[in-house]
């Protein structure tokens, strides 16, 4: 079996700290094969620039995915045509910069094809997701069967389609962007694993990583509020999944939710 690990949206520098601290944990735990994280909010909570893209590659994290703050430091307009293994989501207009998808070799030696997509609904209208993702499924396979999509989309509705848009094209499709993990994880009919969204891996005690308070204010008085990532006990979201090397399938699908006491 090929063991992949998901992690949810990594928050700022508690995300940055945990993942760094626990991944190697997980790794040896789950004798993960490939770990893919979404880095789109590890940069203060919006975006991701060379030095923490650099900083989650060498703390054993093989692919990073983004979503609607790639953009968000401007820096990684500099560098993202150069890194291989950050990819943006790949229904963004042709010529946009990076690309949105890679093909992954394990030390095993098998390929797997990671697709980073984003949804439309209450989001950017980008190009569709659906159509887009059949498109690039269709040239990986010509070099592997196992694929992975990061679905980084707003509405249920639009990832559950999704899900069963995929069902026996892809090993998994996980859901991201929301930061709240769902209780959903199952394996499809034909064989695709699916969550709605893996979660967050940043402040536990915060909105969606952020201050609490702060959060909370903006919607009492309805004014401009600076945001800034929450302080305290720090929370790990990822999935886990089984697939068969032969078929593609999955077999196994497990959340992860803990958290650690920063006391």
């Amino acid at each position: 079996m090929l063991k992949v690990l998901m992690v949810g949206d990594i928050i700022g520098r508690p995300g940055r700290k945990i993942l760094k601290e626990k991944l190697p944990y997980y790794i040896k735990k789950f004798a993960v094969d490939i770990v893919i994280v979404n880095g789109e909010n590890s940069a203060s909570g919006n975006g991701i620039n060379k030095h923490i893209a650099d900083e989650l590659f060498c703390i054993g994290v093989d692919v990073l995915t983004m979503g609607n703050h790639t953009w968000d430091k401007r820096e990684i307009f500099e560098f993202i045509d150069h890194e291989p293994y950050l990819i943006r989501p790949a229904n963004y207009p042709p010529g946009t910069p990076g690309h949105g998808s890679v093909i992954f070799t394990t030390s095993s030696k098998y390929k797997i094809g990671v697709i980073n997509l984003s949804g439309r609904a209450f989001m950017t209208p980008l190009d569709c997701p659906f159509r887009t993702a059949d498109h690039i499924v269709e040239k990986i396979k010509k070099e592997t069967n196992l694929i992975i999509i990061d679905f980084h989309a707003e509405a249920t509705s639009e990832k559950i389609a999704f899900g069963w848009h995929m069902d026996g094209k892809v090993s998994a499709v996980f859901g991201t962007h929301t930061h709240v993990q769902t209780a959903d994880e199952r394996i499809l009919p034909l064989g695709t694993a699916y969550i709605t969204d893996v979660g967050m891996t940043g402040p536990r005690d915060s909105v969606l990583g952020i201050d609490k308070n702060l959060v909370v204010k903006k919607f009492i008085t309805q004014l401009p509020v600076r945001f800034e990532i929450a302080p305290g006990d720090i929370q790990f979201n990822a999935v886990i999944v089984h697939i068969s090397k032969s078929t593609g399938q999955t077999v196994y699908i497990e959340r992860i939710n803990e958290y650690f006491s920063q006391e």
